[in-house]
C-alpha cells in the first residue's frame, strides 16, 4: 500500500497571497517602517542638535551684548564728571592765582573775580548747565520756579517780581528752580 505523500502542486490560482506570502509581505512592511522611523529619529536629532547649537550661541552671544553693555554703563557713570572737571579746572586755577597775590587791590581782587565767574559760567554752559534768571514781568512757572513770597503790584498776577537766587537746569531738567517773588492775586 502506497500513499501518495507528494504535495499538491496543483493548486488553483486565486489571486489571493498564501499565509507565508502574507507573513512575508507583513515582515518587510515592518521592515520598511522601522526603517523609515529609524531614518525620521536620525533626521530630527540631527536638526534637534542644530537647534540646541543653535540656541547656545545666541545666548552666548546676548550674554556677551549685555556684558558690554553694562561695562558700557560703568564706565559711563565712573567718567561721567571727567568733562565737566575738566572744564572747571581753569576756574580753580583762577581762584588760586587770586589767592597768591599778597598786595593785591580791591579793584584788581574785582576784576580777577569778574573774570573767573565769567570762567565758571563758560564752563556750565558748555556742560549744558543753564541758568533759570527769569526777568521781572515773566509768568510763573512753577517746574522751573519756586516762590518765596507773595507780595502786592500791579502787575499782573503771578508773575515774578524780583528773583532771589538763580536756578540751573542741566540738559532740559531742572537742578535747582529760581526762587522768585511773585505777585499776589488782587
Amino acid at each position: 500500500m502506497s500513499k501518495n505523500t507528494q504535495p499538491e502542486q496543483n493548486q488553483p490560482l486565486t489571486g489571493a497571497p498564501s499565509p507565508e506570502e502574507q507573513e512575508a509581505a507583513q515582515a518587510a512592511n515592518e521592515f520598511d517602517a522601522q526603517n523609515s522611523a529609524q531614518s525620521e529619529l536620525a533626521i530630527l536629532q540631527a536638526k534637534n542638535t542644530e537647534l540646541a547649537d543653535s540656541y547656545l550661541r545666541a545666548k552666548a552671544e546676548t550674554e556677551n551684548a549685555r556684558r558690554r553693555a553694562d561695562d558700557e554703563v560703568s564706565k559711563a557713570r565712573k567718567f561721567a564728571l571727567e568733562s565737566f572737571a575738566e572744564s572747571l579746572l581753569p576756574v580753580a586755577d583762577s581762584l588760586e592765582a587770586a589767592l597768591a597775590i599778597k598786595d593785591a587791590t580791591l579793584e584788581q581782587f574785582r576784576e580777577g573775580a569778574e573774570a573767573t565767574l565769567k570762567q565758571l559760567k563758560s564752563a556750565l554752559e558748555r556742560n549744558k548747565v543753564i541758568e533759570i534768571n527769569p526777568a521781572a514781568g515773566t509768568r510763573f512757572d512753577p517746574h522751573q520756579h519756586q516762590a518765596i513770597s507773595m507780595v502786592p503790584a500791579e502787575q499782573e498776577a503771578n508773575t515774578v517780581v524780583s528773583v532771589l537766587q538763580k536756578g540751573y537746569l542741566i540738559a532740559d531738567r531742572v537742578l535747582r528752580p529760581a526762587l522768585v517773588t511773585v505777585t499776589a492775586p488782587k
